[in-house]
């Protein structure tokens, strides 16, 4: 009765512990992540707010990691599966992650996989699903994603690629940066040839593919 007792009121404080952090990250940049603070080669970066990010940006990350992140509500069951399948068939597995996973994951836990992390990357999913916008989602992402060696946030990333601000990020630019995102300590950039140049090109050309079509209807009004 008693550890019963006890794992109750564990299950108690932990859910108001993790809602209070999510809803102080709705208003408050994260200061720092997991990942940023295991990354041997240091931390630069340098928040950005929305506004002040090129909406070349955001539109790149939507074409090359999250076609859907306007019309799911966090989970894409349909690449969760495909991503299922595949790692059944024993065939090179992609990813199922959404844009919204990836920050729960990056802000709030640490990298890598196994089932306790990933049900924790779950709940966190709901939870910034439920308390943010997509807007703020989408701001959190640009500023703590990986966007090279030691680097983090689209802001730092045009400043150390194109010695410029993320405001006026160009559409290959932004696009190039996006092909990087998944491996930024092994895909270059700057001079980025081979797959990551012709994968910053189709991102390049989605760029219109997401405006056009208004899969960014839900940070751009």
């Amino acid at each position: 009765m008693g550890l019963i007792k006890f794992l109750f009121k564990f299950l108690i404080y932990f859910i108001l512990i993790t809602v209070a952090w999510v809803g102080l990250y709705a208003i408050v940049p994260p200061p720092v992540t997991v990942t940023m603070l295991l990354d041997e080669n240091g931390i630069t970066k340098n928040w950005a707010s929305f506004s002040d990010i090129s909406p070349n940006m955001a539109r790149a990350v939507i074409a090359a990691e999250d076609s859907k992140f306007c019309s799911h509500n966090g989970f894409d069951t349909e690449a969760i599966q495909e991503a299922l399948e595949e790692r059944i068939e024993g065939k090179r597995q992609r990813g199922g992650s959404t844009i919204s996973q990836q920050v729960a994951k990056n802000a709030f836990l640490w990298q890598g996989g196994g089932f306790f992390r990933k049900g924790l990357e779950a709940y966190f999913t709901f939870l910034i699903e439920t308390i943010w916008s997509k807007k703020r989602i989408m701001e959190v992402y640009l500023n703590i994603a990986e966007t090279g060696i030691g680097t983090y946030g689209v802001q730092a990333g045009a400043q150390r690629y194109y010695k410029k601000d993320a405001r006026d990020l160009t559409r290959i630019e932004a696009a190039r940066i996006a092909a990087a995102l998944p491996s930024p300590k092994k895909r270059a950039v700057n001079g980025a040839s081979g797959f990551t140049a012709r994968y910053g090109n189709t991102i390049a050309v989605r760029i219109n593919v997401v405006r056009n079509e208004r899969l960014d209807s839900c940070i751009y009004k």
